[in-house]
């Protein structure tokens, strides 16, 4: 789970694991690490290992240690704020730095505000374009978590 200051990872995992989402929200310190067991068609069970890692901001870099060795990862952005979707791609590229081609699945967070949203649908249309896998999702509804994790799992699944 990579991503920005306040996108929605923590809640996002939160909803995916626990099926329950909060309003208050809580800074992540470091690294907070879950598991799930989910079921892939083709598959018998395939357990995901979800490392929710402290959102960047100017003051603060990701350690690429936390990046190397990674299966694939989700790379959140809040539909609220365009600025994070340029931080999601950073964070891509770091990805590619540290552990190579791993999958990665832009996971576009609060679906629920979309009316809010500053994050352009033609600027989606072209990463959807360039092969980029895009999935619309909100924490707080659960639209799309499901989804998003599963597609992911799929993509690591298909090296």
């Amino acid at each position: 789970m990579l991503g920005a200051f306040a996108v929605g990872k923590t809640s996002l995992v939160r909803r995916f694991v626990e099926s329950v989402y909060s309003d208050s929200y809580h800074t992540t310190i470091g690294v907070k690490i879950d598991k799930k067991i989910i079921h892939i068609a083709g598959h018998k069970e395939v357990m995901l290992v979800l490392w929710d890692i402290y959102g960047a901001d100017e003051f603060q870099q990701v350690r690429m240690s936390y990046l190397r060795g990674l299966a694939g990862c989700l790379l959140v952005v809040d539909g609220t704020r365009r600025a994070t979707l340029d931080e999601a791609l950073a964070f891509d590229e770091k990805v590619r730095d540290a552990s190579g081609r791993a999958p990665s699945v832009i996971v576009i967070n609060k679906s629920d505000l979309a009316q809010d949203w500053e994050v352009e649908a033609e600027r989606v249309g072209v990463l959807e374009r360039e092969g980029r896998m895009v999935v619309r999702t909100s924490a707080k509804t659960g639209e799309g978590v499901q989804m998003a994790f599963h597609k992911l799992a799929s993509l690591i699944l298909e090296r």
